[in-house]
């Protein structure tokens, strides 16, 4: 594969892009926080799970409401943390409740899997030269860093963005700037590869970088709406179809 002289940086969206969830979502997400509902109310036997669950629950779907739109990163510990102080529970030191949020993201990590041509894609296109990087929105950096270790992807990755490390969330142009600035690359070299169009192809052709929208885990009817207004630059089924495009890219 020779690489396109016009393009030095491929940045990737992580989830639906380079793995998948190999699940029922509602059904391990209701596994997962009953699972940290277990593990503090074995810790802190003052804690009313039901009732701590409850609003647990109750404040992430606020949160993530409240992120949607004003793009800052709220982590799922910040959450977490805030809800155990109105339960009366406020001395748990951060390695503590990093304790208690492993044990609830183990039940999610167990079902991400790696897609079948991301290793070796990203071989291909390494090999050709290019530089890559991911910028994944996620409530939590450490799952993120568990799941790029687990998939065995970190070697072809010279940088790595999470926005509950970031504090803010894609599109919001900063989150791209500092992966611009860390990779020393101006935008107009880079291309962003991503399965949401309103995070990672608006977000991407706001800065003036190229993009393209993966889509075989796009839900059509989710993205509906954004089709007709937010139109990436290329659009490919499949992770394994990118090395092609990189080498017909226009200047």
């Amino acid at each position: 594969m020779i690489k396109n002289p016009n393009i030095d940086v491929i940045f990737f969206d992580l989830g639906s892009t380079l793995i998948y969830f190999d699940g029922y979502l509602p059904d391990v997400m209701e596994l997962a926080y009953h699972e940290l509902a277990a593990s503090l109310s074995e810790s802190a036997q003052t804690l009313n799970k039901d009732a701590f669950l409850s609003e647990f629950l109750s404040r992430l779907d606020a949160y993530h409401l409240e992120r949607e739109s004003e793009l800052i990163e709220y982590t799922t510990e910040q959450v977490l943390r805030d809800v155990l102080q109105r339960h009366g529970i406020t001395k748990l030191s951060p390695a503590e409740l990093h304790q208690h949020l492993e044990r609830m993201y183990s039940v999610t990590q167990a079902c991400w899997k790696v897609e079948n041509d991301t290793y070796p894609t990203l071989q291909l296109l390494k090999q050709a030269g290019y530089r890559m990087g991911i910028i994944s929105n996620a409530g939590d950096d450490w799952d993120v860093q568990v799941l790029i270790e687990k998939a065995g992807i970190r070697p072809f990755l010279e940088y790595i963005s999470t926005s509950a490390a970031a504090g803010i969330r894609k599109p919001h142009p900063r989150i791209f700037q500092m992966a611009f600035e860390a990779m020393g690359v101006t935008p107009t070299r880079t291309i962003m590869v991503g399965d949401t169009l309103g995070a990672d192809i608006l977000g991407s052709k706001n800065l003036g970088m190229h993009n393209v929208w993966i889509t075989r885990r796009v839900n059509r009817s989710d993205t509906r709406a954004h089709e007709a207004i937010i139109l990436p630059d290329q659009t490919i089924d499949k992770l394994s179809e990118l090395p092609d495009l990189l080498k017909s890219w226009p200047s």
